[in-house]
């Protein structure tokens, strides 16, 4: 058995209202985005994170960047695929754990975990995800971020 932890967070960018906030691939219906080259997708980077603490293949950096900036891939969902690749043991259970203000998390929970339990292949049972408002403690309860950490089982 492995696990692997793996964080992300980004800032909210409340003055693009071109852009879709993301989470988990899941569209919210929010006037703001976050801040990324990407489609800035929090939960997904968190997870691909988790993944490479596990395969020890580092693809949130040099390789991501490759994939958007000369590839033109934003979606978030390619790089955890990519992430994927690597993994030579099947996933047994995951754990997220998200601190903002905003969005509400809690509505879109159920699919969420159905959205990420599609992508990793895995049961929705096996996706478990939680949510804190953060008491406006840090720049997340504040309101100006996202903070997502995800620790992913194997073997």
């Amino acid at each position: 058995m492995k696990v692997g932890i793996g964080q992300d967070s980004h800032k909210i960018d409340y003055n693009n209202k071109e852009k879709k906030l993301i989470l988990a691939g899941v569209e919210f219906e929010e006037a703001f985005s976050l801040l990324a080259n990407s489609d800035g997708d929090v939960i997904l980077h968190a997870i691909t994170n988790a993944i490479s603490g596990v395969t020890c293949k580092n693809i949130l950096g040099k390789i991501a960047d490759d994939m958007c900036n000369k590839r033109g891939i934003k979606d978030s969902k390619e790089y955890l695929k990519e992430a994927l690749k690597y993994l030579n043991e099947p996933i047994s259970h995951i754990s997220i754990s998200i601190e903002c203000k905003v969005p509400k998390i809690n509505p879109k929970i159920e699919e969420m975990r159905k959205n990420i339990a599609r992508i990793l292949n895995i049961n929705e049972n096996c996706v478990g995800i939680t949510a804190t408002s953060g008491e406006e403690l840090t720049e997340f309860g504040k309101g100006n971020g996202i903070n997502v950490f995800a620790c992913v089982t194997v073997g």
